[in-house]
């Protein structure tokens, strides 16, 4: 039997994983480099092996998330969102927590440049952007 969380506890998760852990840093270069591959790990606990990338704009960014918990992604799911400069992480937040058929990201969100899908333990997913001016 799956654990009961609470919708607060849910949407905090929620706001922590999508946003609080990972800021996405650019550095404003002219030039991009070649591809360059991004590995984030994160557990059970909520903790994840980095708390910030820094890639150039314009670079092309293959970032792989791996769940290396245990629980399945409806007690502990993990997904990474990139938004766009000045996005109200808060806001963004409390209204992702609406959207759990949609991985916890708002449908249509012109403030979503890129996201994955979420997983849960022993998962991972791959995703390919390019790094925003």
């Amino acid at each position: 039997m799956a654990p009961q969380i609470s919708n607060t506890y849910i949407t905090m998760r929620t706001l922590f994983s999508l946003l609080a852990i990972f800021a996405l840093a650019f550095t404003n270069l002219a030039q991009a480099q070649d591809k360059v591959e991004i590995t984030i790990e994160g557990n059970d606990r909520m903790q994840f092996n980095m708390d910030e990338i820094k890639v150039e704009a314009g670079q092309t960014v293959v970032l792989t998330l791996k769940h290396v918990g245990k629980l399945p992604a409806a007690a502990m799911g993990h997904n990474w969102v990139l938004l766009t400069e000045g996005t109200d992480i808060q806001k963004f937040g409390a209204a992702a927590a609406k959207f759990k058929d949609n991985g916890y990201v708002p449908e249509g969100s012109d403030q979503v440049i890129a996201t994955t899908e979420l997983i849960g333990g022993g998962q991972e997913t791959t995703i390919e952007f390019t790094a925003p001016e």
